[in-house]
């Protein structure tokens, strides 16, 4: 029994403790609330959207090709390990979290380093009858911002690649 009259706190420190930790927890609850964090749990890509930054990518991703066959966690997590994948997750999510919590985010939309490696993988991953016979298949995150050739998404953006994406969008929309 001595071993619990450790851990019981004297009664001068009871009731501030209390008023304390009530505090936090009503703040956690507050920016539980505030952040919609609730949302993020899902794979609804409407939650994009819980940010006025994303408005722009969202539309885009809804009109593309991309929104007839993916959802947000088919090219933004890893799919090669299932604690990988809900690491990620949890990484970016308490990231995404903070930021949009603390009204930090940028006007402009960017991967992060993880996230870059992240989606080239899930690129090639799907595309792979389109890569396979090309040196984007083996361009990573990693050595592409080193100059080891370029990404995906940069394939894409070039004139004699426009045709291809519009043509895979097609046909992967008739599959979807």
């Amino acid at each position: 029994m001595s071993w619990i009259r450790r851990f019981v706190l004297p009664a001068e420190w009871q009731f501030p403790v209390v008023i304390l930790l009530g505090t936090l927890v009503g703040l956690g609850c507050l920016l539980v609330y505030i952040s919609n964090a609730a949302s993020y749990l899902s794979d609804r890509p409407g939650a994009w959207i819980n940010c006025h930054v994303m408005a722009s990518e969202y539309a885009t991703w809804e009109r593309g090709s991309h929104g007839r066959v993916a959802v947000c966690n088919d090219c933004h997590v890893p799919h090669d390990n299932f604690l990988k994948k809900y690491a990620f997750k949890a990484m970016d999510g308490v990231r995404h979290a903070t930021v949009f919590t603390l009204r930090m985010e940028p006007q402009g939309i960017t991967l992060n380093t993880a996230a870059i490696a992240v989606v080239q993988e899930n690129c090639v991953r799907c595309h792979v009858n389109v890569v396979a016979n090309v040196t984007a298949s083996q361009v990573s995150g990693g050595n592409a911002h080193s100059g080891g050739g370029q990404l995906c998404w940069d394939l894409y953006r070039l004139p004699w690649c426009r045709g291809l994406a519009e043509e895979e969008g097609q046909a992967q929309g008739a599959y979807g």
